[in-house]
């Protein structure tokens, strides 16, 4: 019997961490399948605001995909998803002409949603509330912290009452761990680092020798 549940804990242990390589390995694989583009631009912006450029990257990878034309059902634009209403209120915040036009500028899309990251990023000093803002509203954030529903470093996410904003977070810090894997340290280009090829290339091999390890 002793041996019946070692063997049964040993397989448990195995499916999860199959499970969680699997995971990394679709997140790596979507990632890998769409090279990073505007690379220039979000260095650039990333830098004058003071964000991770990876941040940036990642959010940009979960809003649009780097689609420059995307635009979503509630009307956001754009390679950074931009709400006409938000953009109008980053333009205030920053001193310039808001239009319409402008967030279909990848240069400008970026540019206000690197802004917006930044001042939530200030707003809040926690990053977790800042993507969760980025995605849900600042306004939101901060009525559900009054209320003790969320906290700082992802307390009490699973309650956000909002299905999209509470797998946002997720969403975000799965890519962004991706792309630190592969570009930290390394200097980030627009189109695909080769070490994307390489990692995916090995994956099954490393897969199939964890299988017969267990």
């Amino acid at each position: 019997m002793k041996k019946f549940f070692k063997g049964l804990l040993k397989f448990i242990i195995a499916i999860l961490i199959v499970g969680i390589l699997a995971s990394f390995a679709v997140v790596a694989y979507g990632t890998s399948t769409r090279p990073v583009e505007h690379v220039e631009e979000i260095k650039k912006y990333s830098e004058e605001y003071a964000v991770d450029p990876l941040l940036v990257l990642s959010v940009i990878k979960v809003e649009s995909n780097f689609n420059e034309k995307a635009q979503s059902h509630m009307n956001a634009v754009g390679l950074m998803q931009l709400i006409p209403k938000t953009s109008q209120w980053i333009c205030e915040k920053m001193g310039i002409e808001y239009t319409e036009e402008m967030l279909q500028d990848p240069d400008t899309n970026i540019k206000l949603g690197t802004y917006y990251l930044s001042y939530l990023l200030n707003h809040f000093g926690d990053t977790d509330l800042a993507i969760i803002a980025y995605n849900g509203g600042m306004g939101n954030v901060q009525e559900w912290l009054d209320k003790g529903i969320v906290g700082k470093g992802g307390e009490g996410f699973e309650n956000i009452p909002i299905d999209e904003a509470r797998y946002y977070d997720v969403k975000v810090k799965k890519n962004y761990e991706i792309y630190k894997t592969f570009y930290e340290d390394k200097e980030l280009k627009d189109g695909m680092h080769k070490d994307f090829k390489n990692w995916l290339n090995n994956y099954g091999r490393q897969l199939k020798e964890f299988k017969r390890n267990f």
